[in-house]
């Protein structure tokens, strides 16, 4: 009997066979395999027959009844049954869920994967910060479930690129400038002079201190020294973007979050793109001259109002480097984009698609997606935790992981909606307890490790394993969490929804709990053992797949 690693997917394709020959003029119809809420209705159910019924002009029950006949046999499926107006349940054998076990163990790390991806170009643009000082938990947040994001997405078959646009230019990086030039000539915020927009955070002299020493810094692809001059503005300018580029690239990589490109804002303007598109915008006749500035027809494409596109000073209002931008994603050849981004984010999503429809350049409506995050907030004590030492007005990302620990802070950040608000409660993050979602999942992992420690016996003998014992309601339990865990990365990436991951992680751990407390493992009966051994290997390797979707590290003690 053959192993079926992915039970949608293969009942899909058996009623796509059976819809061929039913059907063949509709046969492009999509085929939706879903699990019913209520057991006795079966593990799957199709409602093929009931989409046929008006394009083939017959009843949902006669078409039903015509796709059954016409169902290929598999060894995997125990019988199929007509309810109601139309639906198709399909009940799977035991024996083929048992099966799934030496799946998992065959498949290994690439258990779960799907290939709904189909090896396409994505880009998912996330984090994307201000290089004006260190990261907070919102960046933080956004690095999580970003990079979460592109993790599931990798393991549901897309070839994803991630990337980090850098807002270089513009008033905050001025203010920014200036705070830096300050304290360089050494005024301190407690001064009557430091402006109100300036930048407070104990960095700014750290970046001060760096640029009058004239160290010099790496950042991505840039290389600078600082000059020690206080009176070269744009000397200070490079030097503080570049210091800072390199700090929040520290943070990230502590948070263990990698980028394939780094985009700038500034290069947008020297390359001559944000020209060119405001020319192609005024080209295709979407703009138009009032009280000095230039406007872009926005409301022509779903905007509540015309955006100013050009200032009366002559400057651009920020929206439109963003449109250069995503108009350079479009010509990359990226056809798929997804911005993960703060929920402040969300009015400049309309605008942006806007002046991509206004560009006429086939650039689909609707693109690019967007996932957006809530605010953060951290707990500590019971209270509110509001500021950090080193940046003066925020939590920063650093202070959660030196906190509690990149694990934690990866899970927390990641483990709810991104649309929700989010409480981030230190003391929770680093209780040893069953209420810590972290520890109880990753103890789970350490606890299995130690059984199999303990029995220290050969792999090839769990592949060999007598499946067929595992009959009891934990163990039933277990090798259906087994089964859904391909049909859950297929829902997170579909829904673009990595928190799903999280979700289910914690079940599964839930599950095997209930079961090692239930149950002995190291047992006299060597068929029984290898059984049993055999389904908690495979619940540790789908919890270690799981786990690194997450970026969060499976331990073998704790």
């Amino acid at each position: 009997m053959s192993v079926v690693l992915n039970f949608k997917s293969h009942l899909s394709e058996l009623f796509a066979q059976a819809l061929r020959e039913v059907a063949p003029d509709v046969a492009q119809t999509e085929v939706l395999i879903e699990r019913p809420k209520i057991a006795a209705h079966g593990d799957y159910a199709c409602n093929l027959a009931m989409q046929l019924a008006k394009p083939l002009r017959k009843s949902p029950r006669d078409i039903a009844q015509a796709l059954i006949a016409a169902l290929p046999a598999s060894d995997a499926v125990a019988k199929v049954e007509i309810a109601g107006a139309g639906f198709i349940n399909v009940f799977i054998t035991t024996a083929a869920k048992q099966g799934v076990v030496c799946g998992v163990l065959q498949a290994g790390a690439g258990y779960g994967h799907v290939h709904i991806g189909a090896g396409r170009k994505v880009q998912v643009e996330f984090v994307s910060a201000n290089p004006t000082g260190p990261l907070h938990v919102g960046h933080g947040r956004g690095a999580a479930v970003g990079d979460c994001l592109c993790n599931v997405l990798h393991a549901a078959g897309w070839n994803v690129t991630r990337e980090f646009y850098y807002n270089d230019a513009g008033v905050q990086i001025d203010n920014l400038t200036l705070s830096v030039q300050l304290r360089c000539k050494g005024v301190t915020p407690d001064d009557p002079s430091w402006p109100e927009a300036g930048y407070r955070g104990d960095y700014i002299a750290d970046v001060a201190r760096s640029y009058m020493a004239k160290e010099t810094v790496e950042a991505d692809d840039q290389h600078t020294t600082g000059k020690g001059d206080v009176n070269d503005a744009e000397a200070i300018r490079h030097f503080a973007v570049a210091y800072l580029r390199r700090e929040q690239d520290l943070d990230l990589r502590a948070f263990q979050v990698e980028f394939d490109v780094f985009s700038l804002e500034s290069a947008l303007y020297s390359d001559g793109k944000v020209e060119e598109t405001v020319k192609q915008l005024i080209a295709s006749g979407h703009t138009y001259e009032q009280d000095g500035a230039l406007w872009l027809r926005t409301t022509a494409f779903g905007d509540d109002k015309d955006r100013v596109m050009r200032k009366t000073d002559g400057g651009y209002t920020y929206f439109v480097p963003d449109v250069a931008y995503h108009l350079d994603k479009w010509r990359r050849g990226f056809t798929r984009v997804i911005n993960e981004q703060g929920a402040d984010h969300h009015s400049t999503i309309t605008r942006v698609r806007a002046g991509l429809q206004a560009l006429d350049a086939g650039i689909p409506r609707g693109w690019p997606d967007y996932v957006l995050h809530q605010m953060v907030t951290v707990l500590k004590n019971g209270e509110e935790v509001k500021i950090s030492k080193r940046a003066g007005s925020y939590v920063t990302l650093r202070d959660l992981i030196d906190e509690v620990g990149c694990d934690a802070t990866r899970y927390f950040l990641a483990a709810r909606h991104p649309d929700s608000q989010l409480v981030f409660d230190i003391d929770l993050a680093k209780s040893k307890s069953n209420d810590n979602p972290v520890y109880y999942i990753q103890y789970a992992h350490a606890r299995i490790s130690a059984v199999l420690a303990q029995w220290d016996g050969e792999r090839q003998a769990l592949l060999n394993a007598d499946v067929s014992l595992l009959n009891s309601e934990y163990e039933t339990a277990l090798l259906q969490q087994l089964i859904d865990y391909p049909q859950v990365i297929e829902t997170a990436a579909t829904e673009l929804a990595p928190h799903l991951i999280a979700f289910y992680l914690k079940d599964l751990a839930a599950d095997f709990h209930s079961y090692y407390n239930a149950s002995r493992f190291l047992v006299d009966d060597e068929a029984t053992k290898l059984a049993r051994l055999s389904l908690i290997c495979a619940v540790a390797q789908v919890m270690r797949n799981g786990l690194a979707l997450l970026g969060v590290n499976a331990p073998d003690k704790m």
